[in-house]
């Protein structure tokens, strides 16, 4: 059974935040706080020092990435506060900004809203994060992907499903139960893809390994 975790959700449309509350409720969780803009988040991630922030990237008053800022800021002050910070649209400068300034032993995900309908995925992306993993939405992934096909054209077809999972923080067991194959299969890719792109070996489930296989995707 998964640990009921304490949140202050941040969201500026209120149906939405709303929504998300009441489905966090669902799963066990209690709502410490249901704010609409950066300061009021800031003010209730202080006042009750919360398991996970649950932030909007845009919010009021500017609506340019005042949600992501605060966490930030919020993460400065509680070094292993777990943050997940939710987008419209797919904004690869604010992930890439959010996943570099990450610390360590704090949960991390960037996912888009619409992801928030899928409730079991939502859910388990919030265990996840609240863990200490990083979660990346998998079109984050596949918009970075389509931007490094050299030396990416060296992978497989599996071996680049395999790296999609990965960048999204999968551990090994989910990735083999999404490509019903074995987790030895998945080790074995996983080592193939680190040896092909060249990148440090880290422990099967370290989301160091999530953040490498992010960073070569970047650059």
């Amino acid at each position: 059974m998964r640990r009921p975790l304490r949140i202050v959700i941040a969201e500026d449309a209120v149906l939405l935040r709303e929504g998300i509350a009441q489905l966090l409720r669902r799963f066990g969780h209690e709502i410490l706080a249901a704010v609409g803009d950066g300061p009021a988040l800031l003010a209730a991630a202080r006042k009750h020092r919360p398991d996970l922030v649950i932030a909007d990237v845009r919010m009021p008053p500017g609506q340019t990435d005042e949600g992501l800022r605060a966490a930030r800021t919020l993460q400065s002050g509680q070094p292993d506060l777990a943050v997940l910070v939710l987008s419209q649209y797919v904004e690869q400068t604010f992930a890439e900004e959010l996943l570099e300034d990450r610390r360590a032993g704090a949960g991390l995900g960037y996912l888009l809203k619409e992801r928030v309908g899928d409730v079991e995925e939502f859910s388990d992306a919030v265990s996840r994060v609240a863990a200490g993993a990083t979660v990346v939405d998998p079109e984050v992934v596949r918009q970075l992907l389509a931007r490094r096909r050299d030396p990416l054209q060296r992978l497989t077809p599996r071996e680049r499903e395999v790296l999609a999972a990965m960048a999204e923080g999968r551990s090994n067991a989910a990735i083999a139960r999404r490509l019903v194959v074995t987790e030895a299969a998945v080790a074995k890719h996983i080592a193939n893809i680190l040896l092909k792109l060249d990148l440090p070996p880290a422990a099967p489930d370290d989301h160091r390994r999530v953040l490498a296989v992010l960073a070569y995707l970047r650059a």
